[in-house]
């Protein structure tokens, strides 16, 4: 039965130590020297565990019941409430070894380095949306799996599988950051490896890959009038086959012109790229100076200066222009490659090294990507006269098409 605070109040010390339960775990403990104390028993990783919440009458019943039911309130959460109080104690004495700490420690010194901005950025975000809320304020060494497999969980209902397991993966990489500094003493986002569901393994991305096919592609492109931005991309896609966040954030400071060349940052692995531009690009690239050219990007957002094109630009011209399902501004990359290699000839190895891959030799040393330039600059620009020719041969068939428009007029 629950007690009551008459109860409470009336109850006397014996000469053995005696408990009066409460429920739900919850007890008030009577020792002989009569100093009554509220007691809170519970389980946690399999085994019973027991935490104070103060001193009667310092501490009244009802101010005994909120504690008890905050700390069950953790346990559903997956945090255990005596490491939850010792967080608590050592947020106040040592912030510096805190697990938000040591994370914005590990991306400011170790990861901003290995990865390009955009990717490092969005890591930082996840850490902030998911991690740091719940146990940001918490020592690292004082988290346990259950505490972070907690928060996983609910990433995988709200954010999805996979991005659940790259927070898993990310978090591995914070505490082994944190050991090599000697603040943590062992990976607990490692003991979680096969805890979490397995991510949807995604479709490949649509592409298209035979001359027939990228001939009708070519020609289709040139029929869209909507805006000039999005149709010199969708051209620039086809000819430097770049990944499409690289080409929506090509910047005019990174283009030499005289040198037919764009230098930048590619998304993965964060290594420099140089790649030669063809004649054709260049030419796109004098038109869209006119549009663009006081920009910082040359394909900005149509929603404000500063900022770059929709991820979903090029994807959407491509739905318009009745290529959903069979193409993606991904699959300009596939394209290339598979021509690139069986209709051309060219190595794959020199192609690999267009797309921004590591190439690596023999002994497994990667080349740096600024090799093979005139190599490359011969291939890109022997791609882009072969795509000239499949669009000429696929106009003098169907003697031209007509025009498809996004509903948009068409850009001064």
């Amino acid at each position: 039965m629950s007690l009551s605070a008459v109860t409470v109040r009336s109850l006397k010390p014996t000469e053995r130590t005696t408990k009066h339960y409460d429920g739900q775990g919850l007890f008030l403990e009577i020792p002989p020297s009569g100093s009554k104390r509220w007691r809170f028993r519970y389980t946690y990783g399999g085994k019973q565990r027991l935490i104070s919440l103060g001193l009667y009458p310092a501490v009244a019943l009802s101010e005994a019941r909120r504690a008890r039911d905050d700390a069950r309130t953790l346990l559903t959460r997956g945090i255990d409430p005596s490491a939850e109080r010792q967080a608590r104690k050592a947020s106040t004495t040592d912030s510096a070894n805190s697990l938000e700490a040591v994370a914005r420690e590990w991306l400011a010194e170790v990861h901003s380095q290995q990865v390009v901005e955009s990717h490092a950025d969005r890591n930082r975000r996840r850490l902030e949306m998911y991690i740091f809320p719940k146990l940001g304020a918490h020592p690292i060494d004082a988290i346990e799996p259950p505490a972070l497999l907690a928060i996983l969980r609910d990433v995988e209902k709200t954010g999805g599988r996979e991005t659940a397991r790259r927070i898993r993966t990310l978090c591995s990489q914070i505490w082994r950051y944190a050991i090599a500094t000697m603040r943590a003493t062992r990976d607990v986002a490692a003991d979680l490896r096969g805890a979490l569901a397995m991510p949807t393994v995604r479709r490949h991305q649509p592409a298209l890959l035979t001359p027939e096919s990228v001939s009708a592609l070519l020609c289709a492109m040139d029929t869209y009038r909507g805006q000039p931005a999005t149709r010199a991309a969708l051209k620039l896609s086809a000819l430097l086959f770049v990944r499409p966040g690289e080409l929506r954030r090509m910047e005019w400071n990174s283009v030499d012109p005289q040198a037919g060349t764009w230098s930048y940052q590619p998304s993965k692995r964060g290594r420099p790229m140089l790649t030669p531009l063809p004649r054709q690009a260049i030419a796109i690239l004098e038109e869209m100076a006119s549009l663009s050219g006081k920009d910082r990007f040359i394909f900005p957002s149509a929603r404000g200066r500063g900022r770059p094109m929709s991820e979903n630009t090029v994807n959407g011209a491509l739905h318009r222009l009745g290529f959903k399902d069979e193409m993606t501004a991904h699959g300009f990359r596939a394209m290339a490659l598979t021509m690139l290699v069986e209709r051309l000839g060219y190595p794959q190895a020199q192609v690999e090294m267009q797309l921004g891959h590591a190439v690596k030799d023999a002994n497994g040393h990667a080349y740096n990507r600024m090799t093979w330039f005139e190599q490359r600059r011969d291939m890109l620009q022997a791609w882009a006269d072969y795509l000239d020719v499949l669009k000429k041969s696929a106009s003098n068939r169907k003697g031209g098409l007509p025009e498809i428009s996004d509903g948009t007029e068409p850009s001064a």
